[in-house]
């Protein structure tokens, strides 16, 4: 079946904002992710509906081929604000790594996503807006990640094992 879509008005897109956040709240995030493309099609370029439908797909990611990062990314590409283009590609490259360690992939392949994220969390930390220390709680968070999860160490023992190895003698 195919059906035409109906338009929102602009004057409805924040309380569709709220609606969307809701979702969100409720773990609903089909829900947030089709509100805000009818706000994206009134809107094109509205910042936060922007940063709600990335996140709405990165709450979706299951850890497998079928996770939107690529859209996901381009979406949070789209911010203005180069502190939020940094911080919420963070975001994404950690959910994406959780995501894929909850379905048992060998850390040793998660670590360069964590990197990624935290790298992103530290470039974002320098730029960041007063009173918003958003980057380093995300970027402590996945520095405790990685310190708790033994296979990280055990990658990073390996690492320094090989080091040792193939020097000569």
């Amino acid at each position: 079946m195919e059906f035409t879509l109906k338009t929102i008005s602009k004057a409805a897109i924040p309380e569709a904002i709220s609606k969307a956040e809701l979702y969100r709240s409720l773990n609903e995030p089909e829900e947030a992710e089709s509100i805000c493309r009818d706000i994206l099609i009134v809107e094109p370029e509205h910042q936060l509906a922007l940063r709600l439908l990335g996140l709405a797909i990165t709450d979706q990611f299951c850890g497998d081929a079928s996770d939107r990062h690529r859209e996901a990314e381009e979406l949070f590409q789209r911010l203005v604000e180069r502190y939020e283009r940094l911080y919420y590609t963070g975001l994404l490259h950690e959910r994406r790594a959780k995501a894929q360690m909850r379905v048992g992939r060998p850390p040793h392949s998660l670590a360069p996503l964590f990197a990624e994220a935290m790298r992103c969390f530290a470039e974002a930390e320098m730029i960041h807006p007063p009173d918003n220390d958003d980057a380093i709680l995300r970027w402590n968070r996945c520095a405790r990640l990685l310190q708790s999860d033994p296979g990280f160490h055990e990658e990073k023992e390996s690492d320094a094992f090989d080091v040792i190895d193939s020097s000569p003698i």
